[in-house]
């Protein structure tokens, strides 16, 4: 069950120019218990008094207990967003109102599928980065996950440092970096020149062992899972979250 609670900001850093990683601690001090893929709510007026509120996925790689002392999200700043003009603002030891956990876009125990394929663009890469200690697991029943990522450019790859070193360090997990834009001046091996259905027709997606994860751009997870679903993977086994920018 959802709760609501009130945020403290513990400290910010910027990802990329116009997104910012927020690390904040519930003000009461308790822990924060959600699954890796799940979302919080932050709530909030408009200038003119109407409540609204904004969804941000858990972005916190946790430590297998389910529980995590801080909510660590990524914010992409809108041009005239009233979300962008709240977080923007926000100094360390600022407080704001949330709610949460939401959402079932997680890794499912009962899957026995062979390989995983994890797209996304954006700050849609957020809650794969919550899921690395779940994906290091996957290894022990002999799954591969193939993490596509897109982007621009290199400036706005979001956590590739962390993606980077978890796929040295864990032989089943590869890292498809695509630029749609601007290559990196110095191209690794994994990099990919173009959007992210360039790398996932490369990875031949299986129908018989593939399980697959859309997030980001929904023009994006709407071309992927028409690829997907081409490719002849049942439906129940492409599981999608749209990232919509709001006003």
């Amino acid at each position: 069950m959802a709760d609501h609670f009130q945020l403290r900001l513990a400290e910010s850093r910027m990802l990329a120019p116009a997104v910012r990683h927020m690390a904040f601690e519930r003000a009461d001090g308790t822990s924060f218990a959600f699954l890796p893929g799940q979302f919080v709510q932050i709530h909030f007026h408009y200038a003119d008094g109407k409540p609204t509120k904004r969804s941000y996925s858990v972005a916190t790689v946790g430590n297998g207990s389910g529980a995590v002392a801080r909510i660590e999200i990524a914010v992409s700043y809108v041009e005239g967003g009233a979300a962008t003009n709240l977080l923007a603002n926000l100094q360390e030891g600022g407080t704001l109102d949330a709610s949460g956990p939401y959402g079932r876009f997680c890794l499912d125990d009962k899957d026995a599928n062979r390989r995983y394929l994890l797209v996304a663009t954006g700050t849609g890469v957020t809650p794969y980065r919550a899921m690395l200690p779940q994906l290091e697991k996957l290894a022990a029943r002999g799954a591969d996950v193939a993490l596509v990522y897109g982007a621009r450019n290199e400036a706005e790859l979001l956590y590739a440092d962390e993606f980077e070193a978890f796929a040295r360090q864990n032989p089943h997990f590869h890292f498809y970096a695509c630029f749609s834009r601007t290559p990196r001046a110095r191209p690794r091996a994994h990099d990919r020149s173009g959007r992210v259905h360039v790398a996932l027709a490369e990875l031949k997606p299986d129908a018989a062992h593939d399980i697959a994860y859309l997030c980001g751009n929904p023009d994006m997870v709407d071309q992927a899972f028409a690829l997907l679903k081409d490719a002849g993977l049942p439906v129940p086994h492409i599981r999608r979250e749209k990232y919509v920018s709001s006003r």
